[in-house]
């Protein structure tokens, strides 16, 4: 019986271990963003959990305690993962793997710390508003600072991604025949999830001056990540469609339904800082109809995708039987995007629109395909740090291309 972990052979993709825990946190943030009354603020802090709990019924408290449970475990399994990412990233460098690694197309992998960096910082906003009292009337001034974070994590994946495209675009190199998947599509993410950061304060700012420079560098981000997805998604899809698609890295083939998702609260922020500081509001109809494109976009990919995971048995491969994969983790990534975005287009999209009633029977139905995604992601979050992190099994390792 083999005495090492899967984890042992190490990949960045395990920072996407840390970035689902960190989604997860999100997802349970959701509840409270829909659920409580937050008057006077685009999100609920503290203050509005205690009200919601002192004047709640016994079901509200308990879904509380849930939320907050839920945020508090899933956001330490964030930092928890992304430090073991850090330390064993930092050693990995300076090894002969490595400078392999780094002359293949997965060189573009390495996009997974920034990806894993924005999430944290974005989580670590979740627990502030969460669990700090007070937080609310210091605010403002905690903005910029995060403007200057998400700056810096936004150049570490500029000079990565440059790195990787230095290379291949002056050595060449590049394997095409290889490139039968969307892993090239990583890198979008990461810009995405510093760009959803990065818009952050266009929609909670009182500031014109700070909502202004927040809209316009997360829509540089969002638009690099837009480019990047959009090509990679071309190169991937001729590659699969002449050499078929790479079973281990299949899971990627669901990447874009995260990208999706946050990309499409980064352009709901916006345009609440649009309509706040510069008089440009589009109203409930646009939302719903952004929100609707986004969701059946999604929907689509995920039959795609689906599919071809289905045909390959990869569940029963990768999650049940004797291979692991590092890539693994991405499957968790979709679950919860989707669980957020169904949050999204219920409440800032139906029930604006008028569509919907508030807590009527069609807003819980829906918000129980959104909860459904979300245990379910839970539960693969478990599956796959026992596989990965948990006791050593005989069970073989399938390195990350």
């Amino acid at each position: 019986m083999s005495t090492r972990k899967p984890s042992d052979t190490y990949s960045p993709l395990y920072f996407l271990a840390s970035v689902g825990a960190g989604g997860l946190t999100v997802t349970f943030f959701m509840w409270l963003m829909f659920w409580i009354p937050h008057p006077g603020k685009t999100v609920p802090v503290f203050e509005d959990i205690m009200a919601a709990f002192a004047a709640g019924n016994p079901a509200t408290q308990a879904m509380l305690v849930i939320a907050m449970a839920g945020i508090a475990f899933f956001a330490f399994q964030n930092i928890k993962l992304l430090i073991w990412n850090l330390q064993r990233y930092t050693a990995w460098r300076k090894t002969e793997a490595f400078e392999k690694f780094a002359k293949t197309n997965a060189q573009s992998q390495m996009l997974a710390l920034p990806l894993a960096l924005a999430m944290a910082v974005n989580g670590g906003f979740i627990i502030g508003l969460v669990f700090v009292p007070g937080l609310w009337s210091v605010v403002e001034y905690l903005f910029p600072l995060a403007m200057v974070a998400f700056l810096a994590i936004g150049v570490l994946a500029l000079k990565q991604y440059g790195a990787f495209l230095g290379r291949v675009l002056t050595e060449g190199g590049f394997n095409c025949a290889a490139n039968n998947n969307f892993g090239q599509i990583l890198p979008a993410f990461a810009f995405a999830m510093v760009g959803v950061g990065m818009s952050a304060p266009a929609a909670l700012s009182t500031s014109a001056t700070v909502a202004g420079a927040s809209i316009a560098i997360s829509t540089f981000f969002l638009m690099t990540s837009a480019l990047i997805a959009a090509i990679a998604m071309i190169l991937g899809l001729r590659s699969m469609m002449e050499n078929g698609a790479n079973a281990d890295t299949a899971p990627t083939l669901l990447i874009i339904v995260p990208l999706l998702t946050v990309l499409g609260i980064l352009m709901l922020r916006q345009a609440h800082g649009m309509g706040v500081h510069f008089g440009i509001d589009e109203g409930a109809g646009a939302t719903l109809a952004l929100t609707s494109k986004l969701l059946a976009t999604q929907v689509a990919i995920l039959l795609f995708g689906g599919l071809v995971l289905v045909k390959q048995g990869y569940a029963g491969r990768f999650l049940f039987g004797s291979e692991n994969s590092a890539g693994s983790y991405a499957l968790v990534c979709p679950g919860v995007a989707l669980s957020v975005m169904l949050h999204f287009f219920l409440n800032n999209g139906l029930v604006k629109a008028g569509i919907v009633d508030k807590f009527g029977i069609a807003f819980w139905v829906i918000t129980a395909l959104a909860i459904a995604a979300q245990v379910a992601m839970v539960w693969l979050v478990l599956v796959l740090n026992r596989r990965h992190f948990g006791a050593p099994k005989h069970a073989a390792t399938v390195p990350a291309e």
